[in-house]
């Protein structure tokens, strides 16, 4: 990894013969035509396909080996356009959509029947964002339909920040890629459930949950796993590279260590929130903000995990982040990753 945190190779721009480009005409042609685009957003690269068409929407559950029963998010041009989709968006939903949108909050509410059920995986609700990204923004103001887009990458594994990334899981599987640089925020949309009688965050993201609660004056309860998901990025098990990833808390990385021989010691990797471990290969590890910076961190997260497991380890230990603001997120998301073996 370069001295700024940045990968020189995962997200390599320099390409060629790859279905990657800027042309967002090509773009909107093949997503006329039922085709799949991945699209850049500020959070991660997504996959996207036209929500009311649910041809083009199975296409994506199918390249990317994703269960049916695990919901899409709906991404739309402007928070105008809610009630296109939503059924009688509340007065709460109205504020945090004028408030959040574009951004990394996505809404989960009573849905029309033009959202198919295949969208929402048979479920009464639908969950919008508007993404705050220039190119996807420009796509989705030029198309008369919304995008189903989750990550751009095969089921449970590592979400892509950059179109490199996409490429390098997907590439002939999909018609395009969209160039539109590296993700800033680095991980996937909070997500905030409105569809019954008071807020419920069904998944940590991008907009830190204390931010939230602030701007509506109330604690939020919190549903963050489930084995019937009524958001993308529920199930226990996600986000995981190949090889097995353990987390352990700042300087409990003695006694996380403590069973491993010298040898897997010494081939063990580590991810390290702000500073190298003494008395381990520095080339053995990746710091996420050598200025303790969480959004910094988020933003390096995917791409270190993504880079170690391309480097060939067999074992990844990450440490935790403080568990406040975005580094809750953070934290889920190492949880979920951690959960098994991506096979």
């Amino acid at each position: 990894m370069a001295e700024n945190g940045k990968s020189d190779y995962f997200c390599d721009m320099n390409r060629e013969n790859t279905n990657i480009g800027a042309d967002i005409e090509k773009a909107i042609n093949i997503l006329r035509a039922g085709g799949l685009v991945a699209i850049p957003t500020e959070t991660v690269y997504g996959l996207g396909a036209n929500a009311l068409n649910e041809v083009a929407v199975l296409s994506i559950f199918q390249v990317k080996n994703r269960p049916t029963f695990d919901p899409l998010i709906v991404h739309i041009a402007q928070g105008s356009d809610l009630g296109l989709y939503a059924e009688e968006p509340s007065e709460m939903a109205w504020r945090l959509a004028e408030h959040y949108w574009p951004g990394p909050l996505t809404l989960v509410l009573k849905r029309k029947s033009i959202i198919p059920d295949l969208v929402s995986s048979g479920l009464e609700t639908v969950a919008i964002r508007v993404p705050n990204h220039p190119q996807t923004l420009d796509l989705l103001s030029q198309i008369n339909f919304p995008l189903a887009a989750p990550s751009a990458n095969p089921f449970g594994y590592v979400s892509p920040t950059c179109s490199s990334h996409v490429h390098q899981q997907l590439g002939a599987k999909i018609d395009y890629i969209l160039e539109g640089g590296e993700s800033k925020v680095g991980l996937e949309s909070t997500v905030l459930d409105l569809s019954g009688s008071a807020p419920v965050i069904l998944r940590r993201g991008g907009l830190p949950e204390e931010e939230l609660e602030s701007f509506l004056g109330m604690k939020i309860q919190k549903t963050l796993s489930s084995s019937r998901p009524g958001s993308p990025g529920m199930l226990h098990s996600h986000y995981a590279p190949r090889c097995t990833l353990l987390t352990y808390s700042g300087d409990d990385w003695h006694e996380t260590s403590a069973d491993l021989s010298p040898f897997e010691f010494s081939e063990a990797y580590w991810i390290r929130f702000s500073h190298e471990l003494p008395g381990v290969d520095k080339r053995r590890q990746l710091i996420l903000s050598k200025t303790a910076d969480l959004n910094e961190a988020a933003r390096n997260l995917f791409r270190s995990i993504r880079e170690l497991d391309n480097r060939g380890a067999s074992i990844i230990y990450a440490e935790k982040v403080p568990d406040i603001g975005l580094g809750r997120a953070i934290n889920d998301r190492l949880t979920r990753a951690s959960s098994r073996l991506f096979g």
